[in-house]
């Protein structure tokens, strides 16, 4: 898939990719700004991505991790400052959720920021039915 906008394309093709300025982008997320390189790498791995390209440049990235019949998760949608304020990130998750491939699936996602963003593309907001159980590192037994 690849699409085009402005002086811009989104494209789902992993060889576009470029982990070095995914890993920094995340790096200045609030809420990846903890992850190693190495589970960045592990997360693209298991996810379908999608990078907003400018003239080749890896300047936005988000993720979807999908059973592919009942639900896909949205995660790490990101770009990066120097492009923000036109529209990008709009049309990212707006290609996103028009993916054939997640017609007819419950789409989840986690924000503490950017709600009206989402809300536009029919998210809802649902603090009462979902729960969350944080990461825990196991230890040498």
């Amino acid at each position: 898939m690849q699409v085009a906008y402005l002086d811009y394309v989104i494209t789902d093709n992993k060889t576009k990719l470029d982990i070095e300025v995914v890993s920094d982008l995340l790096s200045r997320s609030y809420w990846a700004n903890e992850r190693s390189r190495e589970r960045i790498v592990k997360s693209i791995e298991g996810s379908v991505c999608y990078s907003v390209l400018h003239h080749d440049k890896q300047i936005g990235f988000a993720r979807v991790v999908t059973d592919g019949a009942t639900m896909y998760y949205l995660a790490d949608v990101f770009i990066s400052e120097d492009y923000r304020g036109e529209g990008i990130g709009k049309k990212l998750v707006e290609v996103i959720v028009n993916q054939q491939d997640y017609e007819g699936l419950t789409g989840i996602l986690g924000t503490l920021d950017a709600h009206s963003l989402y809300e536009q593309y029919g998210f809802e907001r649902e603090p009462e039915r979902f729960m969350r159980r944080a990461a825990q590192e196991h230890s040498e037994r």
